[in-house]
């Protein structure tokens, strides 16, 4: 998630590691926050790979800030990921939140549907936070008001999860089609 995070907020502009980190932070702050013991560590393995670009800049004293900018290595990197997300990334809500966050930097709406594709037929299976003899337990089956409250919860959240998907899926299977080689744009056909 924060590799994920650093590439896409860079690829919309150049940041200062403290903008980059409150922007993370902003992001999934709340669920893992975000510190300079684990964001230095990162911004310096993605300059060693050559995905991010460190300047420097005078700052108000006599120290530089540094500002952090994606390289061309970098942008296809994201764009690899985003295409290509890991398993976790569509299974685990919080990463695949994340993921989200960034899905509209693919300019390829096809690309952008095949992702949701796949958190959609993730979605799709049997799930539950509670087990029994190996089958996920219903809200309906638990006796623990609390348990029953976290899969009440769980399904509604999912049963909006799912709405969105399949309409934004319809809505980008759409707009792949129309952007099809060989067929006329919307403008061409209206004149």
């Amino acid at each position: 998630m924060l590799t994920l995070s650093i590439l896409g907020f860079l690829a919309e502009e150049p940041l200062h590691a403290y903008e980059l980190r409150a922007r993370i932070s902003g992001l999934s702050g709340h669920v893992r926050p975000v510190s300079d013991g684990a964001l230095y560590p990162a911004l310096n393995r993605l300059r060693k790979a050559g995905l991010v670009d460190r300047q420097e800049e005078p700052g108000r004293g006599a120290t530089p800030r540094q500002v952090l900018s994606l390289t061309a290595a970098g942008r296809a990197e994201l764009l690899h990921r985003l295409r290509e997300p890991a398993d976790v990334e569509i299974t685990d809500r919080n990463s695949f939140l994340v993921l989200l966050a960034f899905l509209g930097l693919l300019p390829d709406p096809a690309d952008q549907a095949r992702v949701l594709r796949r958190r959609l037929e993730f979605m799709e299976g049997p799930a539950s936070y509670f087990y029994a003899d190996g089958k996920p337990l219903r809200a309906a089956e638990m006796t623990d008001r609390f348990r029953k409250g976290m899969l009440t919860l769980a399904a509604a959240t999912s049963r909006a999860d799912r709405a969105w998907l399949e309409t934004t899926v319809a809505d980008l299977d759409r707009e792949s089609r129309s952007h099809e080689p060989g067929r006329p744009t919307p403008a061409a056909r209206d004149s």
